[in-house]
């Protein structure tokens, strides 16, 4: 890992260049899924049964292959060891509590001459969640793209995942059977976003599309986000942890770990007040390295990414994280709420010394769809509200149409807009 120390006078350029991610559009990736989405958008089920059996080694001959209903995702679940399904019910639950407190309502009020004015709450009528089926299963993704939409009140959730080979993880199916999911197809890639966002002569053409996924799936979703929405476009994971020395070394280390392990471009930093507790953490990753399945992404992760800072004080380090303003924070701190206060631009803040970040990816509550690569500083997670939208309510009475139409009238004639003005002016008594 790089070491930084803020007492540096390049300090701020080390740190931009440790941040800086290559965001850019990779022209060859666009110009591919480009194609894909405009072949599905125009041979719609065809094109995806060609893609799927293409990219994901699969067999399927008609659409009806790529199709699992409830039962299927309800036979999953009950296939599943019994400590498995307490886990993904318990999870579930926990991630339902959290957003039904997101839940947002529809609300009204007069003013003095009658008019009402207000804002109606309504769901999504039909969203799709992307869950990737590639190096890894994600049945915490299921969850947490699922749910909230769930409560919001969606009544399709229709969800997609690749199933390389054909082979179907039935955790990942069962976390869709838990989480309500009404119906997936075992697609991924451009072409499951496209027919997602388009719709073909099976798959339903949803409102908005969420979930991470590869390269081609971020460039799809860019693509097409205006004819859907899209939850946002992730980056690579990333962890900040800001530890003043009183968490074990070996605790420190492996959280840097839960994050690095995701994938080589991740990032995991540390920031610490004190040298020697810093090489007392080095220590311990260098040790525990050994014990990592996945120590080559790791290693990898850390050695492009990875750092420790050393700040003179929390105070200097929260405002290094509120630059940084990063997917995962962690204060392994002393009166972590008290600091959390100075933190102004974070995905989620994990607090004290026995939050991990690892209870947030499964079981905490809280959503772990979160904004990445600074974007902190102006989106947040995904939430019950992603899945919700407003309407502005207005109805005017008459006595307040007489106040509100002069003023519309100046104002419309100011625009020379006569139209807008006469349509006020129509309505005035006088």
């Amino acid at each position: 890992m790089k070491k930084l120390t803020t007492q540096s006078p390049s300090f701020q350029a080390e740190l931009k260049a440790l941040l800086a991610f290559e965001t850019a559009q990779n022209p060859e990736i666009d110009r591919i899924v480009a194609d894909i989405c405009a072949d599905v958008q125009k041979r719609g089920d065809a094109a995806l049964i060609e893609y799927t059996n293409r990219f994901d080694g699969t067999s399927a001959q008609t659409i009806a292959d790529l199709i699992l209903t409830q039962d299927d995702l309800q036979a999953a679940f009950e296939r599943l060891q019994p400590e498995i399904q307490t886990a993904l019910k318990t999870a579930a639950a926990r991630v339902e509590s959290y957003h039904q407190r997101q839940k947002m309502e529809s609300w009204t009020y007069e003013d003095e001459d009658g008019t009402l004015l207000g804002q109606q709450i309504t769901p999504l009528d039909r969203v799709g969640i992307y869950v990737p089926g590639g190096k890894a299963a994600y049945p915490s993704s299921v969850i947490m793209n699922a749910m909230p939409a769930h409560v919001a009140g969606v009544k399709e959730i229709i969800m997609v995942v690749p199933t390389p080979k054909g082979e179907r993880n039935d955790i990942v199916l069962a976390a869709a059977f838990v989480a309500g999911v009404t119906k997936v197809f075992t697609v991924g890639g451009a072409q499951a976003v496209a027919a997602l966002a388009y719709g073909t002569e099976s798959v339903p053409q949803v409102d908005k599309i969420t979930g991470p996924g590869n390269a081609f799936v971020v460039a799809a979703k860019r693509r097409v986000f205006g004819v859907v929405g899209i939850d946002m476009v992730a980056g690579p994971s990333e962890i900040l942890v800001i530890a003043d020395g009183t968490t074990p070394a070996d605790w420190v280390a492996m959280d840097l770990f839960s994050q690095a392990e995701h994938d080589e471009i991740a990032q995991a930093i540390l920031i610490g007040t004190s040298q020697p507790y810093l090489d007392e953490v080095q220590a311990a990753m260098n040790r525990l390295i050994e014990t990592m399945p996945r120590r080559d992404i790791i290693e990898a992760s850390l050695g492009n990414r990875g750092a420790m800072i050393l700040a003179k004080d929390l105070d200097e380090a929260c405002e290094i994280a509120n630059y940084i303003s990063p997917e995962h924070l962690e204060l392994s701190v002393e009166n972590p709420q008290e600091w959390a206060k100075k933190i102004r631009h974070a995905g989620a803040i994990f607090m004290g010394r026995y939050t991990s970040e690892s209870l947030g990816d499964y079981c905490a509550g809280p959503n772990h769809v979160l904004p990445t690569s600074r974007t902190a500083r102006f989106s947040s997670p995904l939430g019950t509200y992603d899945f919700q939208k407003r309407s502005s309510l207005i109805q005017v009475s008459e006595q307040g149409a007489q106040k509100l139409g002069k003023i519309a009238s100046v104002l419309a004639h100011g625009e020379s807009l006569t139209a807008h003005a006469r349509s006020a002016e129509f309505r005035l008594k006088d």
